[in-house]
């Protein structure tokens, strides 16, 4: 049901932060239990006094109680900051329909209770005033303006309280989604939500289906883009805790297509990117993030294309690049997202392709390329990716006229890491209580027997 411009206005939202720190002290309390659990029962168990098959399937169940109790902390907090998060948008989102009414008020605008504007101007002069501009020539030209200002009011009105219901909408998609887990087996009930999103823009976004095009089962969603030419050139910095950059281009063109299927835990998706032109950049400095230094200058054509095949937490990809003209460079860095060392010249052909598998958030594949011209190149990193991951790769390179280049590249997902620990010691845990009751069942009937 949409919110009324009543409904905006009249809005206390106060009890959004109130829930808010409610919810953090639920949530550090979990933390609490969780440490507790571990120690006064987990560990007192496992002093080495007590052994065997039972103990074994007490351990693991206890570890999937302990998982339940991080992902408890988890939902916890992340719908702690979510109305957090809320109560600050709305509260602003109010404040712009109040401030229009305010607005149209000083401008001689009525707003009434459903949001519509009227001009009361003319209702505040004198009836010999009126008496004489109902006799004035213009007086049609001037009832049209006046008619014309209080539907652009009103339309500006409406136009917010739209705004304030559909952010209200993303807020009950973000804690709907927050406070529902998805069941490990597909049939029961799954317990808290160790995956519980805490960013509100991401949390509380439309569901992609219904912005995609559905064909037989599978739902599919894609995008391209395209620019250029252009060209451009600039210096900035350095400044305090900012790097110093040069940079130069001469695009001809630059287009970039994605595409996506996916039916349930499979999704099939893919990325073409091709561009032509010509950069230089140069950029050093020393901020928060910590020291950095590159130059790179390049021209000519370059094209990627990867797809990618991802079955539920699992992934498989395969990529494609190929150059043509001129390149080269050196990089160092070194900061808490990581470290490299790189450089490279070459001048020809290149042509080449990468594969790998990601499972349980850990990848590892492998690159080759066939080059034509002379060059050589060698790089070494651990970095972590605008995505959050970290990549670990080598390349090595040489080519006197014909040659080629290897490397090897691993990926960490740290939260699909925690995510598939958590729910590998719930699912063990399940199965080491089921196989206990098993044996005790047994156990009895032998008894029985005898």
């Amino acid at each position: 049901m949409s919110l009324s411009y009543h409904d905006v206005i009249t809005a206390d939202l106060s009890p959004l932060s109130t829930a808010s720190e409610a919810w953090q002290k639920m949530g550090e309390r979990f933390g609490e239990l969780k440490t507790a659990y571990e120690k006064n029962i987990q560990g007192a168990l496992a002093n080495g006094n007590w052994q065997g098959q039972a103990f074994d399937a007490h351990q693991l169940r206890t570890r999937a109680t302990g998982a339940e109790y991080a992902a408890a902390k988890t939902e916890a907090l992340a719908v702690a900051s979510l109305l957090k998060q809320a109560h600050t948008l709305l509260t602003r989102l109010q404040k712009a329909v109040k401030d229009l009414v305010t607005d149209a008020e000083a401008k001689e605008y009525k707003v009434d209770a459903e949001g519509k504007a009227t001009y009361i101007g003319f209702e505040k002069l004198s009836s010999k005033d009126q008496a004489t501009l109902r006799h004035d020539p213009d007086y049609p030209t001037i009832q049209a303006q006046a008619a014309k200002g209080a539907q652009e009011w009103t339309d500006a009105i409406a136009k917010a309280v739209e705004s304030v219901n559909e952010a209200d909408e993303g807020v009950q998609r973000a804690l709907g989604r927050a406070s529902t887990a998805m069941p490990l087996d597909g049939k029961d009930w799954g317990g808290f939500n160790a995956r519980a999103e805490s960013d509100l823009a991401k949390a509380g976004a439309p569901e992609a289906a219904k912005a995609a095009k559905k064909k037989s089962g599978w739902t599919t969603d894609g995008e391209m883009k395209v620019s250029g030419p252009d060209a451009g050139f600039s210096v900035t910095g350095p400044a305090y805790g900012k790097e110093g950059t040069l940079k130069g281009y001469l695009d001809l063109f630059h287009v970039t297509q994605k595409g996506s299927a996916s039916k349930g835990d499979v999704k099939l998706s893919g990325i073409s990117d091709i561009y032509a032109g010509a950069r230089a950049t140069a950029n050093a400095g020393i901020t928060d993030s910590g020291i950095s230094g590159q130059a790179e200058v390049s021209a000519g054509i370059r094209s990627t294309t990867e797809g990618r095949v991802e079955i539920g937490p699992d992934s498989f990809y395969g990529r494609h690049t190929a150059f043509a003209g001129g390149e080269a460079g050196v990089s160092a860095k070194a900061g808490k997202d990581g470290v490299s060392v790189g450089a490279k010249a070459f001048a020809g052909g290149k042509s080449g392709g990468a594969g790998g598998i990601e499972v349980g958030g850990i990848g590892i594949g492998a690159t080759a390329e066939g080059w034509w011209g002379p060059g050589a190149e060698a790089k070494w990193g651990v970095e972590k990716q605008e995505d959050g991951k970290y990549h670990i790769g080598a390349k090595v390179g040489l080519s006197p006229v014909v040659g080629g280049a290897v490397g090897l590249e691993f990926t960490v997902d740290p939260n699909k890491v925690a995510d598939s620990v958590g729910e590998a010691a719930h699912a063990l845990g399940d199965a080491a209580g089921k196989a206990g009751h098993a044996i005790g069942s047994a156990t009895s009937a032998i008894t029985h027997l005898l």
